[in-house]
């Protein structure tokens, strides 16, 4: 079993303040294969004047760009070396196939690294235009100690989004793994020591959500960046709203896969395999509502139907498992609830059920919903699970329509022979993210939703700005 006594905070292994622990609970085995310290409000206060005192008084933030991306660049470089370790670790505390950890789970956050790295060796921290008056200088400043709040699901992807661009900009940060993923973020933390990063660049306390609103609502933080719920960021986004505190927020999804008339459905099948069940079903841009013509629904909940039952459901660690069990027993419970609901509303199960695939372990049968209305409840909650519906539309328009028909506005899709008419398709979605046969988060490019999916975004430059404050500097003479 894993265990750490301590809390990161200074740059040095601190004990806590309270007794209580955190028990980190395989999902495959329900047997507790680590534990770590449970962060309370006095150890947050404690890593909030670590960043504080790093902010205001240490070297980072006063580097240049291309000083940062130096340390960066050797953060990455360790993280290389063990990001097979990072990805069975994050399989064994929440349930991640391996073979999704290893494609997925460590390399992105690695990728991540890298690409800051490499454009903080050429971002420019001053640029020059001119004025009414005279020449003005626009100045990028880092906006401060930043609470990075992040959930269980992909946990050093969302890490590392809020991480990586943080730490260029000049930020420091206070990091909140969740409760049910804090193993991977001391890994992490071993990473920036050797990295040779500050003290105080990088604290990790793990906690519940009592601490968590004491970090997000403590006035010595200047930015909270949240991923999770859509509930939960609403009340976050209420807290900063009454601070004036910056807030990014990457809430939940309910995306739609468009599958056109003329789609291969072998060819598409293959690819949406990934984008509709990726990580056990357990990501916000999963695309869980599909699409498909009257003309060809009947083959569309075919295929996709044999689709999900091709997806061996096992054991996570075994690099046959397609389908791994889900984090905790709430979210096996709230899964097989939404699927007792679809029942009751008349949808069809084609694949699934409520019957399960083991006694042990917080597993789920992948399951799929025929006959679904776009009012039904299964088609517009976030289920968070391997649950997938497939709508019928009656033309193209139609498709968008109920493609646009959601609270959220996150990701999706459209599988289509002509990919340029794909593009005139995907322009017409309300999405932050979208493809065209096919479905990616592009770290050069901008992430993050419309509607209810969240405000702001990350990744790429746009991510970067996220944690820069302009200031303009006008002169005469």
């Amino acid at each position: 079993m894993r265990q750490h006594d301590t809390l990161f905070i200074g740059g040095e292994w601190v004990a806590p303040a309270g007794t209580a622990t955190i028990d980190v609970v395989s999902p495959h085995t329900e047997e507790v294969v680590g534990r770590v310290p449970d962060g309370t409000a006095a150890d947050m206060d404690r890593a909030v004047a670590a960043a504080r005192q790093a902010f205001d008084h240490g070297p980072w933030p006063r580097m240049t760009f291309a000083e940062r991306a130096e340390v960066i660049g050797r953060l990455a470089e360790i993280y290389n070396a063990r990001q097979g370790e990072m990805a069975q670790l994050i399989t064994e505390e929440m349930g991640s196939p391996i073979t999704f950890s290893n494609l997925a789970q460590a390399p992105q956050p690695l990728g991540m690294l890298q690409y800051y790295a490499e454009l903080g060796r050429s971002f420019a921290q001053e640029d020059e235009r001119p004025g009414l008056f005279g020449p003005l200088t626009v100045r990028r400043e880092p906006v401060g100690v930043v609470a990075a709040v992040v959930p269980w699901n992909v946990p050093q992807f969302v890490t590392m989004t809020k991480v990586a661009p943080a730490l260029l900009a000049g930020c420091t940060i206070v990091l909140k793994p969740a409760p049910e993923t804090p193993l991977d973020a001391y890994l992490l933390a071993e990473m920036a020591m050797e990295a040779g990063l500050p003290p105080g660049v990088l604290n990790i306390v793990a906690a519940g959500r009592e601490a968590g609103e004491h970090l997000v609502s403590h006035t010595g933080v200047d930015k909270v960046a949240f991923t999770g719920s859509t509930a939960a960021g609403r009340r976050i986004g209420a807290i900063c709203g009454e601070q004036l505190k910056r807030v990014s927020l990457e809430l939940g999804g309910k995306s739609a896969a468009i599958i056109l008339d003329d789609a291969d459905l072998a060819a598409s099948m293959g690819f949406l395999s990934l984008a509709a069940l990726m990580n056990n079903g357990q990501a916000c841009v999963a695309q869980t509502r599909i699409l498909a013509s009257h003309n060809r629904y009947d083959e569309v909940v075919e295929a996709v139907a044999n689709m999900v039952s091709s997806h061996p459901v096992g054991d996570p660690t075994d690099p046959a498992t397609g389908i791994g069990p889900l984090v905790a027993k709430r979210q096996q419970d709230r899964v097989e609830g939404y699927i007792k609901i679809g029942m009751e509303e008349g949808a069809k199960v084609v694949v699934g059920g409520l019957d399960r695939p083991y006694d042990r372990g917080w597993y789920v049968s992948p399951t799929v919903f025929a006959g679904v209305s776009n009012d039904m409840r299964v088609a517009r909650e976030e289920i968070f699970g391997p649950v997938l519906v497939v709508i019928p539309y009656t033309d193209e328009a139609d498709a968008i329509r109920i493609a646009n028909d959601s609270d959220y506005g996150l990701a999706g899709t459209v599988w289509t022979a002509d990919a340029e008419h794909g593009m005139d398709v995907a322009r017409q979605v309300r999405t932050g993210t979208y493809g065209v046969n096919c479905f990616m988060l592009e770290t050069g490019a901008p992430f993050g939703g419309y509607k209810a999916s969240g405000i702001g975004r990350e990744l790429g430059p746009e991510g970067l700005n996220g944690y820069l404050e302009y200031k303009t500097i006008a002169r005469l003479g």
